[in-house]
């Protein structure tokens, strides 16, 4: 059913929890999935701009979140690959549904957070924007509610 699933990471256990069912889903559809990580993530969130050492410690950290994927999806027997985005300015949402697009995913697997009140507007919802404007069904994965924060 779904062939191409999308699943952006960021090392936390909520984008592992995600990136388990994604597994799944690929494993039992004989598809694939590729994982991306939004580099400019926290500089769009914070109004921080990345420059020099930080940025370098940004990408290896990239890096290693994308490299810890794909060896879980190698463990699982899933075919994966990676994408990592730096693009300046652009929320995580435009970015998922940009690759989501080019790369013709059939579908993208988040997981969300979960937070509320003053977290949610504070840091705001990435999976609420990929769900608003995802071209491709989306499902959200629930993080426990001690990895929510509140």
């Amino acid at each position: 059913m779904y062939k191409r699933i999308l699943v952006p990471v960021d090392g936390s256990a909520t984008s592992n929890k995600a990136l388990t069912a994604a597994l799944q889903l690929a494993r039992d559809s004989g598809g694939r999935v590729r994982v991306l990580h939004s580099l400019d993530e926290l500089a769009y969130l914070s109004g921080f701009e990345y420059s020099g050492e930080v940025i370098k410690v940004a990408r290896e950290t990239a890096n290693k979140v994308l490299a810890d994927a794909l060896d879980v999806a190698k463990a699982a027997g899933v075919p994966a690959d990676q994408q990592l985005v730096d693009q300046p300015g652009q929320r995580l949402g435009q970015t998922v549904a940009d690759a989501a697009q080019a790369w013709e995913a059939d579908l993208v697997v988040v997981g969300t957070h979960g937070r509320r009140g003053l977290g949610r507007v504070l840091m705001g919802s990435g999976a609420e924007q990929v769900i608003r404007i995802a071209p491709v069904p989306v499902l959200v994965i629930r993080g426990d509610a001690a990895e929510a924060g509140g």
